[in-house]
């Protein structure tokens, strides 16, 4: 028994004290080091959604050109759709960030709708094969955007909430962690040029 007393007595003061801060600093740091990693891991399928949601558009945007070069041929015409459609595939092409590459296929979505207005309005175009393939080809990769926008979107609204939940929005500014904006498709402009063949190229409201 003198023995235990003695050997409590030889040890430090500073180690009792020591052990409770560390058993409290311990407490701290794991949920810390949770919500890091749960936004470590939200951000990342943020990323990898768009990611996919960018390959879908970069496909419409090379698929795109061999309907406007096979329309182009076929009308033996010039439009002025064929100019906003180039526009809007440089744009995306030099988009850098989400909102710039939301931003331009806005653009190109509104562009390409009007394109289809213009097919619409002359049947001969739905008779050439190549064109008909091609537009299958596209209103398929349409359908993949849409869903890989909503996914991605989905994603975004995860991310955006568990930044904003209390504690963690207290370590996320801390982190660098910040809110991503949705990516938005605005309706296809409803103005479409119309082709005629008599040399004119005009613009007209559907």
């Amino acid at each position: 028994m003198e023995a235990l007393t003695s050997a409590a007595r030889s040890r430090p003061r500073w180690l009792i004290p020591v052990a409770v801060i560390g058993g409290i600093a311990l407490l701290l740091i794991l949920p810390l080091v949770g919500s890091y990693n749960a936004m470590v891991d939200k951000e990342a399928e943020v990323d990898r959604t768009f990611a996919d949601l960018d390959a879908q558009l970069q496909r419409r945007n090379d698929l795109i050109p061999n309907l406007v070069n096979a329309v182009r041929g076929a009308l033996n015409q010039e439009v002025n759709v064929f100019g906003e459609i180039a526009r809007a595939r440089q744009n995306y092409a030099g988009a850098q960030t989400p909102a710039q590459k939301d931003a331009a296929a806005s653009e190109m979505s509104g562009a390409f709708g009007r394109l289809l207005v213009v097919m619409e309005a002359y049947p001969q175009l739905q008779s050439n094969q190549n064109i008909r393939d091609l537009q299958t080809q596209i209103e398929g990769t349409e359908n993949r955007i849409v869903q890989a926008r909503r996914e991605y979107n989905e994603k975004v609204i995860d991310f955006n909430r568990s930044i904003r939940r209390f504690p963690r929005s207290i370590f996320a500014g801390l982190f660098g962690f910040e809110k991503r904006a949705e990516f938005t498709a605005e309706p296809a402009a409803r103005t479409a040029p119309t082709v005629d063949l008599g040399n004119s190229t005009t613009t007209t409201t559907r």
